[in-house]
């Protein structure tokens, strides 16, 4: 392995390349090499900052992971681009090498799952609220434990491809056409968990989805995103982040519907739901809210103009400011 050029200020962004390769989130990189007696010695929001920004309190951090993967702490002063070409290299070589299964099996399974519920779907075995086998029987149809079967399984919700309900069952969730949909979003990024890559496809997909609905005459859709609009505007209004962060999934969904592509709509319902799950808060700032109600306000402009370009820019604007607003993990 051959260090390339020292530079300081990519510390924080290798920090975060090394504990995305680990597959890690940021509360588990803690508990796993920050931790002590007394616990996890600083918040969540304290650790993304230094991910994010750098901080007085960052060499004390690569110092510790450093002395747990048993390597040079200047590693992380290495060239973002050597050091993500060679992280491979440096987790290989360390006895603290995570368990190789850890993370791949369940997205295979996930794959597997999915094939198999859609199977059943199409010859008439199951159907929308369906029950689906237990995960003693899954388990056995797959070939694996009960406990990969699980975590499949949540992921397969956060999807919205099925509905657990606590002491009920599982369930086919009333959408079951996303049998057909979400895998096609699904193997386009979990093969690969980048999350870089994640944003891209959203991104690309959201601004064609703006034009789209720009050119829409579809009364019931775009009256539909007024209404979100107006979501948005009240929640702002009342200066309360939560319903203003579930107007903002709403706007964003309803521009998807008003584009008329099913594939788009279930593919950003997708890309959305697995962000939320990434994204380390999705709090934002009285400041904050006040921009995303300007962005909205240009996109939804722009579409109401039926103005397909002018759309197109304004939430490629909004997504670009969103990445900053954003803590991604």
């Amino acid at each position: 392995m051959v260090i390339a050029e020292m530079n300081p200020d990519a510390k924080p962004r290798n920090l975060r390349v090394l504990r995305r390769y680990l597959r890690l989130t940021q509360q588990q990189f803690m508990e796993r090499f920050l931790s002590g007696p007394s616990g996890t010695p600083m918040s969540i929001a304290t650790y993304s900052n230094l991910e994010r920004r750098g901080g007085k309190r960052l060499d004390a951090v690569i110092t510790k992971v450093s002395r747990k993967l048993n390597l040079d702490p200047m590693v992380f002063s290495m060239d973002p681009v050597a050091f993500s070409e060679q992280v491979g290299q440096l987790v290989a070589a360390s006895p603290a090498d995570p368990d190789p299964s850890a993370g791949g099996d369940i997205t295979e399974l996930v794959n597997r799952l999915t094939v198999f519920f859609a199977d059943k779907i199409v010859i008439g075995e199951l159907r929308k609220g369906s029950r689906i086998p237990s995960d003693r029987e899954l388990a056995q149809t797959m070939g694996v434990g009960r406990s990969a079967v699980r975590e499949a399984l949540k992921v397969l919700s956060v999807l919205g491809m099925i509905d657990i309900r606590p002491g009920q069952g599982t369930f086919i969730s009333q959408k079951e056409s996303n049998f057909f949909a979400v895998p096609l979003s699904w193997s386009l990024f979990l093969s690969k968990p980048q999350v870089e890559d994640i944003l891209e496809v959203r991104n690309l997909i959201e601004i064609g989805a703006a034009r789209l609905a720009a050119r829409s005459t579809d009364e019931s859709a775009l009256s539909q995103l007024y209404a979100r609009s107006y979501e948005v505007f009240n929640a702002y209004d009342a200066h309360d982040q939560k319903r203003f962060l579930e107007a903002d999934v709403a706007f964003h969904t309803s521009v998807a519907s008003c584009s008329g592509n099913q594939i788009i709509f279930s593919m950003i319902e997708t890309i959305r739901n697995l962000l939320k799950r990434v994204s380390q808060t999705g709090m934002v700032t009285d400041e904050q809210m006040t921009e995303i109600y300007g962005e909205h306000k240009e996109i939804f402009g722009a579409i109401m103009s039926k103005d397909p370009d002018a759309a197109g820019k304004a939430m490629a604007k909004h997504l670009h400011n969103s990445q900053d607003r954003y803590n991604y993990q």
